[in-house]
């Protein structure tokens, strides 16, 4: 073998090791980008058989029940969603004895947001006695509002009912509510009633 020959052996030996490493290390680093995406994407925390209750200066304000929560909190935008539904009771300081309750069959909450959503066979009963069903309903804590765009059924502790065909919006606390395009049986008595 001549010595140009050896050469031409270790140049080519070296240009082919270099091309190897290259695409190597092009592949590793794709390979690390796409798997950084999807690591963020699961649950940080998990909690099977949910009991959890809030307060505020001592006073229980909300108990939650739910088969599973799960927390995510690696991402850009962290929230806890109960996949398979949500029992919560809610206080009131001056009816603490009557809980008003929400449930649904999903719920999500974004907590630095204070935003929730529920969605599904939705189902709220006032401390007042009011009962609301819809099949999807939204609170923006910050701006003590909720909102639906669905219908709305709602059947007043009288017996009688409404229906807000486009959906409603109102305080947090249901103090104040307004339906669009409502219809329904409303108890003509105690309307006057409210209108002295």
């Amino acid at each position: 073998m001549s010595l140009t020959s050896k050469i031409k052996f270790k140049n080519i030996a070296y240009l082919l090791s270099c091309a190897i490493f290259f695409i190597m290390t092009s592949c590793e680093e794709d390979l690390t980008k796409g798997n950084n995406s999807k690591n963020k994407n699961f649950p940080s925390q998990i909690i099977n058989k949910a009991n959890i209750i809030q307060r505020d200066s001592g006073f229980v304000t909300l108990k939650a029940m739910a088969p599973i929560i799960e927390k995510y909190e690696l991402i850009d935008s962290p929230y806890i969603v109960a996949r398979k539904g949500i029992n919560i009771e809610f206080f009131d300081k001056k009816k603490p004895k009557t809980p008003g309750k929400i449930t649904a069959k999903y719920a999500r909450i974004f907590e630095y947001k204070k935003f929730y959503e529920a969605k599904g066979n939705v189902r709220i009963t006032t401390n007042e006695g009011q009962r609301f069903a819809m099949q999807s309903i939204y609170w923006d804590q910050k701006k003590n509002r909720i909102y639906t765009r669905d219908t709305v059924f709602v059947t007043m502790e009288d017996g009688s009912t409404l229906i807000g065909a486009n959906g409603m919006t109102a305080k947090d606390d249901f103090s104040e509510y307004t339906f669009f395009k409502s219809s329904g049986d409303i108890n003509s008595k105690k309307l006057s009633e409210n209108q002295k």
